[in-house]
C-alpha cells in the first residue's frame, strides 16, 4: 500500500474519531482498536472488535466505529462474508453512513455502497423506526419541559406566597346585646338571624298586645261631696262585657314579654360559652409580580445651533 493511500487512511480514521471524542466519552478499547487500525493490524482489529461488541454497553457511536472497523478489517484481509455481516450491522445502526472515499480505498466504498442498495427495503424500515424513535424523544423532551416549565412556575408563585394573620378582638360586652349580637360576632349566623327572629317577633307581639289592652280601658267621671263642695273624680274601667278580651290581651302582653326575657337570657348563656376576646385567622395570598424594569431606551435629538444643527443621544434606563 502506498504511503499516501495509508495516510489518506490515517486521516479518514482520525477525523471521525475527534468528532466522535468531543461528542461523547469514547470507551478505551474502541481507541485502542483504531489505533492498531492504524498500524495495519487487521486480524487483531477484527477479532478484538468481534469480541467488544459481544460484551455490548456501547454507545450507538461507538458501535458503528467498531463495526466500521472491523468491517474494513476483513475487507483488507478478503474476508467478504465477515465484511459485509459487520457493514450490514453498521448501516442497520447508522442507515445513511458513508465511507470517505477521500480516506477509505475506492473499492471498500463501492463494496458498502453495494451492500446498502442489497439492504435499501431493509433499511428505509429502520430510517422509518429512527424518525418515529427522534420523534418520540422530541415529544418526551417536550412534556419534560413543560413540566419543568410548570413545576418553576409553581416553584415561583410559592415564593411570592405570604401567610397573612389576621387577629379579630371581640367585645364582651355585645354578648348582653338583644337580637343575637354576641352570636353574629362570633360569626354563628344561623343562630344569631333564629335569636333575633325570635326575640322580634315577641317584642312585637308583647307591643301590640300593650296597645290592645289599653284601648279597652275606658275613663268616666263622678261627683262627690266634699268639703270645699262638690268634686269630680275622673277613673279608669274596662266594660264588663270587654273583660274576657282583656283578659286574653293582658296574658298575652306579659307572656310575650316573658318570652322574650327567657330567649334574651338564653341567648346571652350561649353567646358567653363561645365567647373569646380574640380570634386569630390566617390565610394565604399570592404577592403580585414585580413589574419589569423598562428597557433602556435610546434617542436621537436634532437641535438647531448657530452655524448649523446639532446632534444629541440620549440614553434612558
Amino acid at each position: 500500500m502506498s504511503r499516501c493511500l495509508t495516510l489518506l487512511l490515517v486521516l479518514g480514521l482520525l477525523v471521525p474519531g475527534a468528532v466522535l471524542a468531543a461528542d461523547e466519552q469514547v470507551d478505551p478499547e474502541v481507541s485502542a482498536l483504531r489505533a492498531s487500525y492504524e498500524y495495519g493490524r487487521y486480524a487483531e482489529v477484527l477479532e478484538r472488535a468481534s469480541s467488544r461488541i459481544d460484551r455490548g454497553r456501547l454507545s450507538d457511536n461507538e458501535l458503528a466505529e467498531l463495526h466500521k472497523l472491523a468491517g474494513l478489517s476483513a475487507f483488507h484481509l478478503n474476508r467478504s462474508e465477515d465484511s459485509a455481516r459487520h457493514f450490514r450491522a453498521l448501516l442497520r445502526v447508522e442507515p445513511d453512513f458513508n465511507l470517505d472515499p477521500f480516506a477509505v480505498p475506492p473499492p471498500a466504498v463501492a463494496w458498502l455502497d453495494s451492500i446498502r442498495e442489497q439492504m435499501s427495503a431493509e433499511l428505509d424500515l429502520v430510517r422509518q423506526e429512527r424518525r418515529l424513535r427522534v420523534e418520540r424523544e422530541r415529544a418526551e423532551t417536550e412534556r419534560e419541559r413543560v413540566a419543568t416549565e410548570e413545576r418553576r412556575r409553581r416553584v415561583e408563585e410559592l415564593a411570592r406566597q405570604v401567610t397573612v394573620r389576621e387577629v379579630e378582638k371581640r367585645s364582651y360586652l355585645v354578648n348582653f346585646m338583644p337580637f343575637g349580637a354576641g352570636q353574629f360576632q362570633q360569626g354563628r349566623t344561623s343562630v344569631g338571624t333564629l335569636l333575633a327572629a325570635t326575640e322580634g317577633a315577641l317584642a312585637v307581639t308583647s307591643i301590640l298586645s300593650f296597645f290592645a289592652y289599653n284601648s279597652l280601658i275606658e275613663t268616666g267621671k263622678v261627683t262627690v261631696d266634699a268639703i270645699g263642695g262638690p268634686k269630680d273624680i275622673t277613673y279608669t274601667y274596662i266594660p264588663t262585657s270587654r273583660k274576657p278580651q282583656a283578659l286574653v290581651w293582658k296574658w298575652l302582653k306579659w307572656g310575650s314579654a316573658g318570652g322574650f326575657y327567657a330567649v334574651y337570657a338564653a341567648g346571652v348563656i350561649d353567646s358567653l360559652r363561645y365567647h373569646q376576646d380574640q380570634v386569630v385567622q390566617t390565610h394565604i395570598e399570592t404577592l403580585p409580580l414585580a413589574p419589569q424594569p423598562a428597557p433602556p431606551a435610546a434617542r436621537l435629538n436634532l437641535h438647531p445651533t448657530p452655524g448649523g444643527a446639532g446632534v444629541g443621544f440620549t440614553l434612558a434606563f
